[in-house]
């Protein structure tokens, strides 16, 4: 198959780097899998020397055909979808969506990874953040991730306070997620090489009981709170935020309005939504 530039296709063609992926993720035979832009199938065939049953979301329709004519439907489960108009919870719904039975969960399992889904996938670099802020609406139905990234966005992710290159992304990720780089990946393994580097990143759910998402009172304004501040992030807080919240409330949030949005903490954020 030949890479088409519209979808930004890279296919990773590296063996070894293949197999350095399954084995980090490492899944297991009564997991319910999903594999986002399989392309032309190289991780996928590889996940399902593992395991009984895999499900994947691919765009192209021709990537797709191939994929469903080379497995059994009853081995791969395959939507030909936009992954970022697919609903997560549709892994689970896959039996009555397409007829196929997902693998036979043990009692056991089901009672610590009940309806949570395992993530995988080589993303497209025109949409990964963008598909980042989709999959976090479904986190609560999510085990694990384990992506290949731009180097830049999995930086970004994991970037701290104080920062260059901490911002929306990095502060919205850190309310559900722990974020953890593996790994890097010269643009010498993929077809065609990107102009850029790529890292392999896992990002796994933040137990309830210590993520900071518990103590937001409203999730949309707390959006609008740091999608503003770092649009205008040379700009202090006082003047980025200045059309929204008060002098008062940086006073009751005991936020410094005279600070930059790269220095607020993410529990910093929170307090600001919340005052």
């Amino acid at each position: 198959m030949t890479p088409r530039k519209r979808f930004g296709q890279h296919f990773l063609t590296d063996e070894n780097v293949l197999e350095r992926i399954v084995n980090v993720f490492h899944p297991a035979d009564n997991e319910l899998v999903l594999e986002i832009g399989p392309g032309s199938g190289a991780l996928t065939e590889r996940l399902l020397d593992r395991i009984g049953h895999l499900t994947v979301v691919e765009l192209d329709r021709d990537l797709a055909a191939t994929l469903s004519e080379k497995y059994d439907s009853d081995r791969l489960t395959l939507f030909q979808s936009d992954i970022l108009n697919f609903e997560i919870a549709s892994v689970f719904n896959c039996s009555e969506l397409t007829g196929n039975v997902p693998p036979v969960i043990s009692d056991d399992l089901k009672n610590e990874t009940s309806n949570k889904v395992r993530i995988i996938g080589n993303l497209p670099y025109n949409i990964s953040t963008p598909l980042l802020f989709h999959l976090l609406k479904s986190v609560e139905h999510i085990q694990d991730m384990l992506f290949m990234l731009q180097k830049e966005v999995a930086q970004r992710l994991s970037a701290a306070p104080g920062s260059k290159i901490y911002g929306r992304l990095s502060v919205m990720a850190a309310l559900e997620l722990d974020c953890q780089c593996l790994f890097d990946v010269p643009p010498q393994a993929f077809d065609p090489p990107p102009e850029v580097e790529s890292t392999v990143i896992r990002l796994t759910p933040t137990p309830l009981s210590r993520a900071a998402s518990r103590h937001v009172r409203d999730r949309i304004r707390l959006n609008e709170i740091v999608k503003l501040a770092f649009s205008q992030r040379r700009k202090t807080l006082r003047n980025s935020l200045q059309s929204i919240i008060s002098a008062q409330q940086f006073k009751n949030a005991r936020v410094d309005s005279s600070r930059r949005a790269e220095n607020l903490t993410v529990n910093q954020f929170i307090q600001l939504s919340n005052a």
